[in-house]
């Protein structure tokens, strides 16, 4: 089996582990992802997402902001991005974002959504 394809099989492990809610399960499966491959934006927005949802507010915007500044067109890492912000009283920083994923996608329905809040 390719390398790539084993990557990728991990990732969805990893994904879905995070989707279910069973974080530590999912950080192990999405740290094996970044060992191979320390690029792999989906694996650390991903990690970004569980620092989040396991209270470490600060760390998970650092790593959702690693993701976008490496990635500026990975527009779920910025939204999420842009969530956390508004969570932290950041508005100006997250209504930035939000404009610059409608710059890139115009019709991107969650950002439309909250940028109403703002208009």
């Amino acid at each position: 089996m390719a390398l790539s394809m084993d990557i990728q099989a991990t990732y969805q492990q990893g994904f879905e582990l995070r989707c279910d809610g069973r974080y530590a399960e999912a950080k192990v499966e999405l740290t094996k992802v970044l060992q191979a491959d320390p690029t792999h934006a989906d694996a650390r927005w991903q990690m970004g997402l569980i620092q989040g949802f396991e209270g470490d507010f600060d760390g998970s915007m650092s790593t959702l902001a690693e993701v976008v500044a490496a990635n500026p067109h990975h527009l779920s890492a910025r939204y999420d991005l842009a969530m956390t912000q508004m969570m932290l009283g950041m508005t100006d920083e997250a209504v930035s974002n939000f404009r610059e994923i409608l710059r890139q996608n115009p019709e991107h329905e969650k950002a439309l959504q909250q940028i109403a809040y703002f208009q």
